[in-house]
């Protein structure tokens, strides 16, 4: 059918009926949270200005004129968040239990190790944040506008809980620095405070309650005192190492709490080579804090990267940095040396001087062994204090992240309403709540292995993010940051990815599983606006994809065995088609979908500035989600309908993937109905009408159209001459699928493989009727459909030749064959008024005349018009008779008349004429008229 102008030329529609083309002419924040401002997450930084078109605005990153308000450099503002995260609970509480049980070799290649994944996701890190400011949720921000809402809400929401696990994992270790400072740390079980598992509880809900007040009250105070905090630690950790070098031999008591061993005592040896070659190997033991669970290489590993995974700190703070592209590299690479090297230093004077069974049974041996025991405890209480904290902010303002964002639609609203003078209240108390959830756990060895897997898989993300970007080649990806490569993101992807196994196969198992359930809900649930609004590399991807796949599909290796439908239908108003837009979905069996229209105008008459079909382009991608259908749009601007269908039959599609099947609307004179508008109707929306300005206008009663008859009768020819297998649907504004599904009355789906303007037997089979009943037989595969019984009615006559084969074997039997050979389930009805009453010998000289079959080329007589109207009515007659129980016929589609025939344009008035009288009535009806061979019937 012919589209339908939408803003000028609307009555001039060729296509009367309520179906799709004759053409006419035209038709018709992220919100911003504060940015991470952390030692290990916290945020604050104002909001960049956006344009019209959604985009952020950043600026010249490195350009400190362009940053108002930036006032953090390099060492304040980077350097020392980091390596404040990266001390955590580790440096103090758990660098011993390490060596004691891998042993100084395995150690040291598990801090490699761990800091090689790092240094690769560093470097990915480095490229997404010197390639754009981050704003509020870190790792979450990054990952979402790089992959998309799907990927980054839900690697947004294990971030979130990767920062709730670090908090707990944090508390846990302060309260391992209490009790055992002021708790029955000997045998005797004196103390000044009780000791037991929910006596820990206790004191870690309070620690996480003072943290709690703190975010709530205090928490911009804390964050400028970040290089304060970095100092005392530095020098805390200066005296461990002091007191290594110049400490001599001493007992060292064992915990209360270990109940694995039998003894209150171990020896500490001081600097000896004798101790540092007893630990040069592993031996592996039993860890009393977690109910004597038995120590491995996994173990280990998880419990050391735990403490080293705050590498995300400096770019959380690329908002308040002077100058971003230099700052984070810089300022986060020097931090992980700085921290490398501090540990590396600490594993080997350990292992130098501390024997095995110290290191086994006292995780918190640094402070008897320490010249100042006080300096460890105020190290070890600051370091997890300010760690933990860090990390709650941090996760609150995730959460405050997701939820300006929406991606979980109105269900974290509460999160947005509870935030007050730029703190979020509510997604603190949620934070909290959550935290108190992981402390249950108890032992920070478990709590350890969870947190590693779950910030691995969010460095994973981040490597999959930059590794996507390089791979798709994007050219906006240009960061400053020079010293990255897709190789150094693959490494880390795949490093990340490994070891996330090798600490815990069933917790990284369990997070990957829990990322795709969100993934696949994100994609159901999560506003599809966001994608467009952030960007989303799965485009990026696609588009690489299919372009080299395009390339690689070459036409001129198609083979019949893999014919599928490519539809190009045209659609004049899609008001009026909405059924027959649904029914050719169905019908392409998962091949191209692409629904065609024609403004009719000229592009230098255009008063607009820019292609009216650029502005309404968006308005039919918006119909294609309306209506639920997987397809494709192509609109074109052209001075007749005529020419804008030749334009999209050819241009239509790409490559090897173009339509190979037109489908054009009926011509006829019934009344369109607007099925946007009708109240019963299943399409019924608003959405389209707006502003006093209805979209896809249609024609109206007597209105005129745009497309004459013999235009009409042009086109058909233009599409067969085109090479294209052409369908012509009539009657489809009567077509109900819901009906079809719960009315037990529609059993039918009917085809007729006889051209009634040539009945004859020789091939009852023919190239159309073989094409005709490869549509019906896609449609009987899908459901609702699947039900219906297909039916092929027999037009036998008895005209036939004396040397036909028909003889020695009837019609019936061959068509039986036929339909056995081609795998098609069908059943077969003779019609016998066929030889009865009607003389087929007379009317087919007669209707000849009207296709491009006809040899003749005489004026037609009136007398021979009047009698092949009769002839029509009659065989509508018989097809009416019975189609009571049907829900759609296919009919054949004969040849328009020859173009350089006598009185040609009074033939194509005929010729319609007679397909009207031929279709009246009758449920929804196809005429098919098929090119090439669709079936096959080899392996």
């Amino acid at each position: 059918m012919i589209a339908q102008n939408n803003v000028r030329s609307t009555n001039n529609d060729p296509v009367e009926s309520s179906e799709s083309y004759p053409i006419t002419g035209g038709s018709n924040g992220a919100g911003t949270s504060r940015l991470f401002r952390q030692f290990g997450s916290l945020f604050s930084s104002p909001t960049p200005p956006t344009d019209p078109a959604g985009y952020v605005e950043f600026g010249s990153i490195s350009d400190p004129a362009a940053s108002s308000g930036r006032t953090l450099g390099t060492f304040a503002g980077v350097f020392c968040p980091v390596a404040l995260s990266m001390f955590s609970a580790l440096v103090f509480i758990r660098v011993g239990f390490i060596v004691g049980n891998a042993g100084l070799y395995v150690t040291l290649l598990q801090f490699i190790i761990a800091y090689v994944i790092l240094l690769f996701t560093v470097s990915s890190v480095c490229a997404i944040s010197t390639n754009g400011a981050v704003e509020g949720g870190g790792v979450y921000f990054m990952i979402s506008r790089t992959l998309g809402p799907e990927f980054g809400g839900s690697i947004g929401t294990l971030f979130f809980l990767a920062n709730v696990v670090g908090c707990g994992l944090a508390i846990s270790g302060c309260a391992e620095g209490i009790i055992q400072n002021f708790g029955p740390s000997d045998g005797t079980g004196s103390g000044t405070i009780p000791d037991g598992r929910w006596w820990r509880f206790l004191y870690c809900s309070s620690l996480n309650t003072l943290m709690l007040i703190v975010v709530l009250i205090g928490a911009e105070m804390f964050a400028k005192t970040s290089m304060l905090i970095l100092g005392v630690v530095v020098i805390c950790l200066l005296s461990t190492y002091i007191s290594f070098l110049t400490q001599g031999p001493m007992e060292v008591s064992i915990p209360h709490e270990n109940s694995l061993v039998n003894f209150t005592s171990a020896a500490y040896t001081g600097l000896q080579a004798d101790t540092l070659l007893s630990n040069l190997h592993a031996n592996y033991s039993k860890d009393y804090t977690s109910n004597g669970n038995q120590v491995n290489f996994a173990v280990v590993f998880g419990v050391l990267f735990s403490g080293v995974t705050g590498i995300m700190a400096g770019a959380n703070m690329s908002g308040e940095l002077k100058n971003p592209s230099k700052s984070i590299p810089a300022g986060t690479l020097s931090a992980v040396l700085f921290t490398f090297l501090c540990y590396m230093a600490l594993s080997v004077l350990i292992a130098a001087t501390t024997t095995s069974t110290v290191l086994q049974n006292n995780f918190l041996f640094l402070g008897p062994v320490n010249l100042w025991p006080t300096f460890v405890t105020i190290g070890i209480l600051t370091a997890t204090f300010s760690t933990g904290l860090s990390n709650l902010i941090g996760a609150s303002r995730v959460m405050e992240a997701l939820a300006k964002d929406r991606v979980f639609g109105p269900l974290m609203s509460f999160v947005v309403k509870g935030t007050y003078k730029n703190n979020p209240i509510a997604a603190v108390i949620a934070s909290w709540v959550l935290v108190e959830t992981i402390l249950l756990i108890g032992s920070l060895n478990t709590i350890a292995q969870i947190n590693s897997v779950l910030f691995m898989l969010s460095y994973l993300a981040t490597n999959l993010a930059c590794l996507g970007i390089e791979i798709t080649g994007a050219p906006n990806f240009r960061p400053t940051y020079k010293y990255f490569s897709w190789h150094t993101a693959f490494i880390g992807l795949l490093g990340t990815a490994i070891m996330m196994f090798v600490i815990n196969s069933i917790y990284a198992l369990s997070s990957i599983i829990l990322c795709l359930l969100l993934v696949i809900a994100l994609h159901l649930f999560s506003p599809a606006s966001q994608g467009a609004q952030w960007g989303s590399i799965s485009q990026a991807l696609m588009f690489h994809q299919v372009r080299k796949y395009l390339l690689m599909l070459d036409s001129r290796k198609d083979h019949v065995k893999f014919w599928r439908p490519q539809m190009l239908l045209l659609v004049s108003s899609p008001r009026t088609c909405c059924p027959l837009i649904h029914f050719v979905n169905d019908m392409k069996k998962g091949g191209l979908y692409v629904i065609g229209h024609v403004k009719v105008g000229e592009f230098a008459d255009n008063d607009s500035s820019t292609d009216p079909t650029i502005e309404e382009y968006t308005q039919w991608l918006s119909l294609v989600d309306h209506m639920k259908v997987k397809a494709f749009v192509e609109l074109t601007l052209s001075r007749s309908v005529r020419e804008g269908i030749q334009h999209l039959i050819r241009i239509a599609g790409m490559g090897a993937m173009k339509p190979n099947t037109t489908i054009l609307g009926f011509y006829d004179e019934e009344q369109s109905k607007d099925f946007f508008e009708h109240e019963d109707s299943p399409y019924k929306t608003n959405e389209f009408d707006g502003n006093g300005i209805q979209l896809f206008p249609y024609r109206k009663s007597g209105e005129s159209k745009l497309l004459g008859v013999v235009d009409y009768v042009r086109v058909i020819d233009d599409v067969l001459r085109m090479r294209k297998n052409l369908c012509l649907c009539r009657h489809f504004h009567r077509l109900d699928k819901q009906m079809i599904a719960r009315n037990n009355h529609i059993r039918y789906i009917d085809v007729w493989p006889v051209n009634i303007f040539e009945p004859k037997n020789e091939d009852p089979f023919d190239v159309v009727s073989q094409f005709m009943m490869q549509l019906a037989c896609i449609i009987n595969m899908l459901p609702v459909w699947k039900k219906l019984e297909l039916r092929v009615f027999l037009c036998e006559s008895e005209t036939l030749s004396e040397n036909s084969a028909a003889f020695e074997r009837p019609a019936e039997h061959r068509l039986d064959q036929r339909l056995k050979l081609l795998r098609i389930s069908a059943s077969i009805h003779k019609i016998p008024e066929w030889n009865k009453d009607i003389d087929f010998a007379k009317h087919r000289t007669i209707l000849k005349q009207f296709t491009g079959n006809s040899d003749s080329n005489q004026m037609m007589a009136e007398e021979n018009i009047n009698r092949s109207k009769l002839y029509m009515q009659r065989i509508n007659q018989i097809i009416r008779d019975r189609s009571n129980a049907t829900a759609v016929t296919f009919m054949y589609l004969p040849t328009p008349p020859a173009t350089l025939s006598v009185d040609y344009k009074e033939k194509c008035h005929h010729y319609l004429d007679l397909l009207t009288e031929l279709t009246f009535d009758l449920p929804p009806t196809i005429l098919v008229h098929g090119i090439d061979a669709v079936t096959s019937t080899t392996l």
